[in-house]
């Protein structure tokens, strides 16, 4: 049997890169979003179950911190629990979230109550917690890499929210200023972990399968918001 030869390592990332246009910067929900077309209350929508993934997203890393043995990686990975829980004077980016909800509407109480998260955003996100917390470090760390493509998506708020929902607070959108540069950070370590351990060609082909696994946990995150504020 003729065993396919690894890919590059620069090759292997171009095919990481690739995955890009499964993004959900172009579920037709979030294309409606960045062209100004939302309601409010879709608006409101979307925040109130996004946050449920906020608030999950430091109990990820918890657990590849957990299934990790190597500690210069957890010194690394702890920074991405720190950024989202905040310590000190930092907020971090849970609150960060919280005050985009009262930006739009929403009541603090209201978000952490999670009275709105619809069932299929909490079957998406706790499958990724779930996914994060049984398998190797390194596959938990792979699927992180969406964060290649999420400054765009960004971006594209940051410019498109003030013309055309000028009914939220502009101090609101700090997650997203935030998010910029430390997605691009996150990404340089993650890609790294990813690149390091997925040097054969059937790992390869396993990390774009991980990376397309997180690809559609987002993407079905909006399917349910978008059948939720029709």
């Amino acid at each position: 049997m003729t065993v396919a030869v690894p890919w590059s390592r620069s090759e292997f990332e171009a095919q990481l890169r690739d995955r890009g246009a499964g993004y959900h910067i172009h579920h037709p929900f979030n294309v409606k979003m960045n062209e100004g077309l939302l309601r409010e209350d879709q608006i409101r929508g979307w925040v109130a179950n996004r946050f449920y993934y906020q608030v999950n997203i430091p109990q990820k890393d918890g657990a590849i911190i957990a299934n990790c043995p190597d500690r210069e990686t957890r010194r690394k990975w702890v920074r991405r629990i720190l950024d989202h829980d905040g310590w000190d004077d930092n907020e971090g980016g849970i609150e960060a979230w919280v005050r985009l909800g009262e930006a739009v509407g929403l009541a603090r109480e209201a978000l952490w109550s999670q009275r709105h998260v619809v069932p299929g955003v909490r079957f998406a996100v706790d499958a990724y917690v779930n996914f994060a917390r049984r398998v190797p470090w390194q596959e938990a760390v792979c699927s992180s890499l969406t964060e290649m493509f999420a400054p765009k998506i960004h971006k594209d708020r940051l410019a498109n929210w003030p013309i055309h929902y000028g009914w939220i607070d502009p101090a609101g959108l700090q997650y997203f200023r935030s998010r910029i540069s430390l997605a691009e950070r996150d990404v340089e370590h993650g890609l790294q972990v990813t690149l390091d351990h997925f040097t054969t060609r059937a790992q390869q082909e396993r990390a774009l399968e991980i990376l397309q696994f997180k690809l559609d946990i987002l993407w079905a995150m909006l399917d349910a918001i978008e059948k939720a504020y029709p």
